[in-house]
């Protein structure tokens, strides 16, 4: 900062920047989180680009803060790029306040992070979570040694000759082997009139049995699939084909933890710990009805605290940090079903759903009624994370527009939140959005 020579006090480049910045990160928080800051001194702040959704861990944040002075909480609100940090008095505020703002941090991931700090008047968030596994779920901690573990990846031989898809084959993002009966992926079911020669690994023997003998499950399984999972991957949310198996579905995880999602139809999501070497139980409700898949990402967001292990992600925002993945194994088995499918929940049984496909819509207030339930609706739902976590823009589309001459017509077509408006202030900038509806592509410009 300068005083020109009229006495003026005259910011540099990089505090206006820096301004620019800080006062942005209150908007959007305002905006989109309905986070009010204040302009004087309080012991709350929110830290913009500091959140679990940025690749911030809760040790590496804390260790930045305390270095202005205790710590009475840190909350950090899950897959958000923000969190809040309560100290101890006003003062030790402000100098994080003054120290922090505008300081680079390297994330979890290697990438460098500009944390920008505001006041607020009270750090809260209200937990939404659901504090219950769905029913019929099952984690069972430690279910087998380590001994036990190496045994089992020390079994699967990944190199072998991988032209027999009946028992090797690789799908996006992961390997997967096969035994007893081959998983046909394209209609989720297997041949029951074909099963594969060796049936299932010896080495799975006394684990199955243990499993029966304690009353995990009820059947021995005869079909087995292992998944190879590479840091970062995952697998979609599904629900096991219902004719397919039997009620029973348990799977093993070994070599890394991992947080499974699922969900309810009527849109509950519960994220489950699986700890290294714990059996995951499926019957029932959680089994038929619920959507179990993993979310492709390189961290999970888990309990903080160290006693726990396995088990539900709680909605505890003074408890949560992250968990990096590492190569995940599964063992999953399941037991084929010889006997039609009577379970409860016909709206999803590929058994007792009718044969006729559904008819198309016979007017235009039918079409509108799904477009609202199934485009604007869900729009509406993610926006506001949509576009919190996509604040930052891309190094080479400013540069692109930087080096346009003056008085240049742009259209930005998809714009999304208008990321990129006032970035070349002498240019004209139109930014357009695409609305397509079941008879026609909409464009709406915004000028």
């Amino acid at each position: 900062m300068n005083i020109n020579h009229k006495g003026v006090l005259k910011l540099t480049k990089m505090e206006k920047k820096f301004l620019r910045k800080q006062s942005k990160a209150r908007h959007v928080l305002l905006k989109h989180e309905g986070i009010q800051a204040v302009s004087y001194p309080t012991q709350s702040l929110v830290i913009a680009n500091g959140g679990l959704g940025n690749g911030v861990s809760r040790k590496q944040l804390l260790l930045t803060l305390e270095k202005c002075g205790p710590v009475e909480a840190l909350l950090m609100p899950p897959n958000k790029p923000y969190a809040f940090v309560i100290f101890q008095t006003i003062e030790e505020s402000k100098k994080a306040y003054f120290t922090l703002n505008g300081k680079e941090i390297i994330d979890d991931l290697g990438q460098k992070i500009f944390l920008y700090l505001n006041f607020v008047e009270k750090a809260q968030w209200k937990n939404m979570g659901l504090e219950a596994l769905p029913p019929g779920l099952l984690v069972v901690e430690e279910i087998i040694s380590s001994e036990e573990e190496k045994k089992l990846l020390e079994s699967v031989n990944w190199t072998e000759d991988t032209g027999n898809q009946n028992f090797q084959g690789s799908l996006k993002h992961r390997r997967v082997k096969h035994f007893g009966y081959e998983f046909h992926y394209e209609s989720n079911t297997v041949d029951k009139d074909k099963p594969l020669p060796g049936g299932l690994p010896e080495v799975c023997s006394s684990i199955l049995e243990k499993l029966l003998k304690e009353g995990y499950i009820k059947h021995k399984p005869d079909q087995l699939t292992i998944n190879q999972y590479e840091p970062g991957h995952g697998i979609p949310a599904h629900i096991d084909t219902h004719s397919a198996f039997e009620d029973e579905i348990i799977s093993l995880s070994l070599g890394s933890a991992i947080v499974m999602d699922f969900k309810h139809p009527e849109g509950v999501t519960v994220q489950v710990m699986l700890p290294r070497r714990s059996l995951l139980v499926m019957t029932g409700e959680s089994r038929y009805l619920w959507t179990h898949g993993i979310t492709p990402r390189k961290f999970d967001t888990v309990q903080a605290s160290e006693q726990f292990k396995g088990g539900i992600i709680t909605s505890d925002i003074g408890d949560l940090t992250l968990s990096k993945r590492g190569m995940r194994t599964s063992f999953t088995f399941r037991k084929v079903r010889r006997m039609p499918c009577n379970c409860s929940y016909s709206s999803v049984c590929d058994r007792q759903r009718k044969a006729t496909p559904p008819s198309l819509t016979e007017s235009s207030k039918e079409a509108l009624e799904l477009e609202q339930k199934h485009v604007h609706q869900v729009y509406n739902e993610i926006a506001s994370h949509f576009s919190s976590t996509r604040h930052s823009p891309w190094p080479r589309i400013v540069e692109f527009l930087k080096a346009l001459p003056s008085g240049s017509i742009v259209a930005d077509i998809g714009c999304g939140n208008g990321k990129y408006l006032g970035i070349n202030k002498d240019l004209y900038m139109t930014l357009c959005r695409i609305m397509k509806n079941f008879k026609n592509v909409i464009l709406f410009l915004v000028f």
